[in-house]
């Protein structure tokens, strides 16, 4: 007795806390082929050291959402071991692009604190960073997580709720040292659109549809040792249902979007994100984007293109999202708001 981790709850967290996360991981191709085999991800750059190589960078990086799984997953244990929900994201940027053989480790800082009126639970906010092996940021975000509280009776807290920028801006965006698109080629891409096609306001269908498995849900919360536990254990639940990973949501969202969307190549920032409503094995994920905002990079030949992503089971409401309430449609799974990069 004594030696095992039942997480923190919510009396457990003091703000200003620095936690640096176990274990690091060095992520190997091996990585990129389960992540292929888990989504239909077909971005090119991703999948081909020659069309990377082509594009300035040392070879083929791994994709942008397996590195933020990776460090998500390492913060689980101290963040969210004993979450209702993940709530949130905010002012995420991909600084380096990350490379099999790479490997990562997480640190998160408690910024923000506020227990819910019902006494039982509040919202934890961290700043996460991701560093690779030579302790450069490869990625940092804000999210905010409901946890339990242990001890009902416990104080609650000085509410501090940090202020968040809506939007990471243009000139914050970083694009990795040597990333050109002068000789891209749109036929290996997939599709032919630049970024001067897209116009602001523009919503695409795309079209395709996954039903979401409970198996490979588990492989991916395994693949990175995400141990929240309504993920894992159907007793959690008073429905006896285990919640499929948000990320998971989130991969298959991106992946899917390829078509229409083949040529944003790159994830760089991440703007904002709520996982709107609970996923379950058995529903059908569909998505759509919407394009919120272009601007050029500094960079010739690349511009930024500011994406939002939903994600709705059973693909009902197209386009749809919100009710005249300001609420979210209850079938939607995801609202992802961030800022790809695309040849100009």
């Amino acid at each position: 007795m004594g030696k095992t981790n039942p997480g923190r709850f919510f009396e457990d967290y003091r703000l200003g806390d620095v936690i640096r996360h176990a274990v690091p991981r060095t992520v190997a191709e091996g990585e990129r082929a389960l992540y292929h085999a888990l989504y239909p991800a077909r971005h090119a750059l991703y999948s081909s050291d020659e069309f990377a190589s082509a594009c300035g960078l040392e070879g083929s990086p791994l994709d942008d959402l397996l590195a933020f799984h990776v460090v998500f997953g390492k913060t689980v244990p101290d963040v969210s071991l004993n979450a209702v929900a993940n709530l949130g994201y905010a002012q995420g940027r991909w600084i380096r692009p990350v490379y099999p053989g790479d490997t990562l480790r997480s640190e998160s800082e408690v910024i923000g604190l506020k227990q819910n009126s019902n006494g039982k639970s509040g919202v934890v906010y961290v700043r996460t960073r991701g560093f690779n092996q030579m302790d450069e940021v490869v990625l940092d975000y804000v999210r905010w997580v409901m946890v339990r509280k242990r001890d009902l009776d416990a104080p609650a807290p000085e509410t501090v709720i940090p202020e968040l920028a809506q939007v990471v801006a243009p000139d914050d965006l970083v694009i990795p040292e040597g990333l050109t698109f002068e000789n891209y080629d749109f036929e290996l891409a997939g599709e032919p659109h630049r970024w001067g096609d897209y116009e602001i306001g523009e919503k695409i269908d795309h079209v395709d549809g996954v039903t979401i498995e409970e198996a490979e849900h588990m492989i991916a919360t395994r693949l990175w040792q995400n141990t929240a536990k309504v993920h894992f254990d159907a007793t959690f639940r008073e429905d006896g249902r285990r919640l499929i990973y948000g990320g998971h949501v989130i991969s298959m969202a991106r992946a899917l979007s390829f078509n229409g969307l083949a040529n944003a190549q790159m994830i760089v920032a991440l703007n904002g994100g709520a996982h709107a409503n609970p996923c379950f094995a058995g529903d059908t994920i569909k998505v759509w984007s919407e394009v919120l905002d272009k601007a050029e990079t500094g960079v010739p030949d690349i511009g930024a293109i500011r994406l939002r992503l939903v994600a709705t089971k059973q693909g009902a409401g197209e386009f749809a999202y919100k009710g005249a309430d300001g609420k979210y449609l209850p079938e939607v799974l995801l609202d992802l708001d961030y800022w790809a990069l695309m040849p100009i």
